[in-house]
């Protein structure tokens, strides 16, 4: 039996192979983290340096990097969950006041006809990002326009709250509704679209309630992200959510939604 080991210095075997696996991860290395950065040509490297930071996913500041922009105005509007959970009196009567113009458009039978949408019950700070995104040009409107153009940031607050405060529409009424599609339900994972209870049941900030919303209401707001007409969703999460919704989904949600009580 030989008697000589196999990882040594002195078996060729051995050092032939060792050097010839480095040799391929270098080369790998300068090809993956030298020679590819380079190549592409919408990523310049200002250095070396900057080349194997881009190879790696790490981000390096770049002084003569352009800040992107957009043509169209974005939402400013920051919204936390429970911002407006703890109304004063005081705010709530001073919102009922401003909220007489509401009702000339949101009327409280307006429930699933229309479209034009009811406030009385929804989530404040869902009411407040959309009156601020009106206000600011992130979200158009011929009619809310001029309204929020005119409210400050305590007028639109006090008007959320007071909404917000006021009992949803048939809320107790107890009726047959039609099951949930499964584009509610589940979403679908594959095509990274979540289910839509998933921020719209309360639990995202400024996602609003949905149950018994108009449907034509529902399904033009779907339409208007999906085609970019409306952009003021945080993060572009609902214009991804609805280009990659089918036009059935589309009106199986909405038609689901403004169903329910």
């Amino acid at each position: 039996m030989s008697t000589e080991r196999v990882f040594s210095r002195n078996n060729p075997w051995f050092t032939a192979s060792v050097g010839l696996t480095a040799a391929i991860a270098v080369a790998a290395a300068i090809v993956g983290f030298v020679w590819l950065p380079y190549a592409q040509p919408n990523l310049r490297p200002s250095s070396l340096w900057d080349a194997i930071c881009a190879a790696a996913g790490v981000p390096r500041a770049r002084s003569d990097a352009v800040p992107v922009s957009t043509e169209f105005v974005t939402s400013k509007a920051i919204v936390t969950s429970g911002m407006l959970d703890h109304p004063s009196a005081a705010s709530i009567g001073h919102g009922a006041t401003l909220g007489l113009q509401c009702a000339i458009c949101h009327v409280p039978d307006s429930a699933g006809k229309g479209d034009v949408p009811p406030l009385a019950g929804q989530y404040p700070d869902a009411l407040y990002k959309e009156l601020k995104d009106f206000k600011d040009g992130a979200r158009s409107n011929s009619a809310m326009a001029p309204i929020a153009a005119a409210l400050s940031d305590s007028d639109m607050r006090d008007v959320a709250e007071y909404q917000a405060y006021l009992p949803r529409m048939n809320e107790a009424e107890v009726r047959t509704n039609p099951a949930a599609p499964p584009i509610v339900v589940y979403g679908s994972p594959l095509r990274n679209i979540p289910a839509c209870g998933s921020c719209h049941d309360g639990l995202k900030a400024g996602a609003p309630w949905l149950e018994g919303q108009p449907q034509v209401y529902l399904k033009a707001q779907l339409a208007a992200f999906a085609n970019g007409d409306r952009r003021n969703d945080i993060g572009e999460q609902m214009r991804n959510i609805a280009r990659r919704m089918t036009a059935a989904e589309i009106d199986e949600a909405a038609a689901y939604y403004g169903s329910q009580k």
